[in-house]
């Protein structure tokens, strides 16, 4: 499956790279297919999230899948491209050099709070320009909860090789799909030995465990949203709950049932 084409910025790149200007700049956009914005970088920090679906981020030499009820900050100065795996429907909040000096110095990802998702959409409807009195303090509120924000391990490497990224896609959009490297390999053109060493040459880890990891971020929007254990187990392709629970608890150091309850380790 190809890349989806490129788009434009959400705000005007002149805005995201102004030294000055307004504290703090919202846009958002929903759209019926994907987006993909090319690797581009800018003087504003940048709080970005997905309503619904997945984003893939390349922030620097990170990689992440954004599931929606998550944001990811970027920090200014830091090269990244954004590429929306389905449907996008998303914003993102830019923030002043100025805004950033005590915000994180690394990209992160992280749940947001529920005084955050209670304040980005009341900032997404603000006009760009100077702030009002209570506006400003409201940016300085959604500016201390990205602050104490908890980097979760979200971190999942694409791989390059266009042949692994058409894998790669397949499985984001059906994480059940139980072929097994040989037969990835086949409808690949590539022989078993080869796509496996690619795999790990490009992405630091067997297709099992990508996959595995994979499937733990693609779990995260449903948990959070109600859907029970078992529920998500088996649509993700576990033959049994407890399979699931046991790599969720490895990747994420907390059951499926304490990460559904909002129960995260810092």
């Amino acid at each position: 499956m190809a890349d989806p084409p490129l788009q434009a910025p959400l705000i005007d790149p002149a805005l995201a790279d102004a030294a000055a200007g307004p504290w703090l700049l919202g846009a958002q956009l929903a759209m019926e297919g994907t987006r993909r914005t090319p690797r581009h970088q800018h003087a504003r920090g940048q709080l970005l999230g997905a309503r619904h679906g997945l984003l893939r981020i390349e922030a620097g030499d990170q990689h992440w899948l954004l599931p929606a009820g998550h944001v990811a900050w970027i920090p200014p100065g830091l090269p990244h491209a954004l590429a929306s795996l389905g449907v996008f429907d998303g914003w993102s909040l830019y923030f002043s050099a100025a805004a950033c000096n005590a915000l994180p110095t690394a990209a992160r990802v992280f749940q947001p709070s529920v005084l955050l998702q209670a304040a980005v959409p009341r900032a997404l409807q603000w006009q760009h320009g100077a702030l009002e009195d209570a506006q400003s303090r409201l940016a300085g509120v959604i500016a201390d909860e990205i602050a104490a924000g908890r980097p979760l391990p979200l971190a999942l490497p694409q791989p390059r090789d266009r042949r692994l990224r058409r894998i790669a896609a397949a499985l984001a959009r059906a994480p059940h799909d139980r072929r097994n490297v040989e037969e990835w390999a086949a409808a690949s053109g590539l022989s078993g030995r080869s796509l496996a060493r690619h795999w790990v040459t490009e992405t630091g880890m067997p297709l099992s465990h990508w996959r595995q990891r994979l499937r733990v971020l693609l779990a995260l929007p449903r948990l959070l949203s109600g859907e029970t254990v078992i529920e998500v187990a088996l649509s993700m392709g576990y033959d049994t709950p407890s399979a699931f629970i046991a790599v969720f608890k490895r990747e994420m150091g907390v059951t499926p049932a304490r990460y559904g309850a909002g129960q995260v380790r810092g």
